[in-house]
């Protein structure tokens, strides 16, 4: 070994007897007790955040295994039955067509949006291992989102500048759009921390407005249409991609709601009369806004629904989403009009869907149909 090669590793040896064994932002303490269930908390815990075990929350642990088993990819659904339909000028009426490009514009950004405040805002400000890990897990389907709706675009041979740039050109996806990027700019800055009543009822802000409303409300016109679409034999490939984005997002929005619930119990004092009433115009504001999408989209009755039914059925999902927080109905009285909605969100049963049969949905294949 040369004098060059022998002073470098003994620069390496000398750094490696140095290292100090508590770097980082979250301190390794030498010698210090093993963690207990105690020592967990949602926010503001103190505790080693790499231990993932021992689990304080079994149901987030049990979320990321589901997770995992119902992993897809879009390039596994074909899609020469949905492009063939596409490139024949009688295959769709115009409305129809409308309905298939705004969905994939609204929904080719809006995933990324929530995929970034994700990694940008939430999953620092989270502090539980077991969260964290599901938080993993929903990431990575959010590109896989994205991925579905480029794969859609590119496979109709659609303008992929006009799709993907359609949240600042289109006046009712960019209110949406802008509506949730206006609640995750606090927390995306490096520099925020919680740990006072008003940055964790921020945290609990950010997590209504991007569970509750993106992507409990801002979804649901877009979905219920596209699938009402697939229900009737047409672009069953764009619908089928949207069954499995649906079921994702099921399962996201129910994550997030036990999230939300947990730090209510957690810290009570952050649930506030003014604070809920706070949420509560936060809630009326998403149903509104998609309320106007629908209108958007449609102008006139079709696939068998029309504007006037959709905004009772976004009405019907607000009233959900209140009470799965603990607030009381805004919309009395509405009903769901769409009540195979509710089966096509059901990731245990076999379902008749699209006039086939869904038998599995787990690792490593598509949906198989009979």
């Amino acid at each position: 070994m040369d004098t060059a090669a022998q002073a470098a590793v003994s620069k390496a040896q000398e750094a490696v007897d140095n290292i100090d064994v508590a770097p980082g932002l979250e301190e390794l303490e030498m010698g210090a007790a093993r963690l207990t269930v105690d020592d967990k908390q949602m926010i503001n815990c103190r505790a080693d955040l790499n231990q993932l075990v021992p689990f304080k929350y079994d149901w987030a642990w049990q979320k990321y295994l589901d997770g995992c088993a119902n992993h897809w990819m879009p390039q596994e659904v074909n899609m020469t039955a949905d492009v063939a339909l596409w490139k024949d000028p009688n295959g769709l009426t115009e409305d129809e067509r409308r309905i298939v490009m705004r969905s994939l514009g609204y929904f080719s950004t809006a995933d990324s949006l929530v995929a970034n405040n994700l990694v940008l805002a939430i999953y620092r400000l989270i502090t539980n291992p077991e969260c964290r890990q599901y938080l993993l897990r929903q990431a990575f389907e959010e590109a896989i989102h994205t991925h579905a709706y480029q794969y859609c675009v590119e496979s109709l041979g659609m303008d992929e500048g006009e799709v993907f740039n359609m949240y600042r050109e289109l006046p009712s996806i960019a209110k949406k759009a802008a509506w949730s990027l206006s609640h995750t700019h606090a927390l995306s800055d490096p520099n925020f921390h919680t740990g006072t009543p008003e940055t964790d009822q921020e945290l609990l802000r950010n997590l209504i407005a991007f569970y509750a409303v993106t992507e409990g409300i801002f979804f649901y016109c877009g979905f219920t249409q596209i699938l009402s679409m697939g229900r009737r034999n047409k672009m069953t490939g764009v619908a089928e991609q949207f069954q499995y984005i649906l079921r994702d997002e099921s399962m996201h929005l129910n994550f997030g709601i036990d999230v939300i619930n947990q730090i209510k119990l957690e810290n009570p004092h952050l649930w506030t009369e003014q604070f809920q009433q706070e949420i509560i115009q936060m809630i009326l504001e998403g149903t509104q806004l998609e309320i106007e999408y629908a209108r958007d989209t449609m102008p006139r009755g079709v696939l068998g629904m029309n504007a006037a039914m959709m905004e009772e059925y976004l009405k019907f999902i607000a009233n959900r989403r209140l009470t799965q927080i603990g607030l009381k109905e805004e919309y009395p009285g509405t009903t769901n009009p769409f009540p195979w909605m509710s089966e096509i969100m059901d990731l245990k049963k076999e379902k008749n869907f699209f006039e086939t049969r869904v038998i599995e949905y787990q690792t490593g294949g598509a949906l198989s149909w009979d």
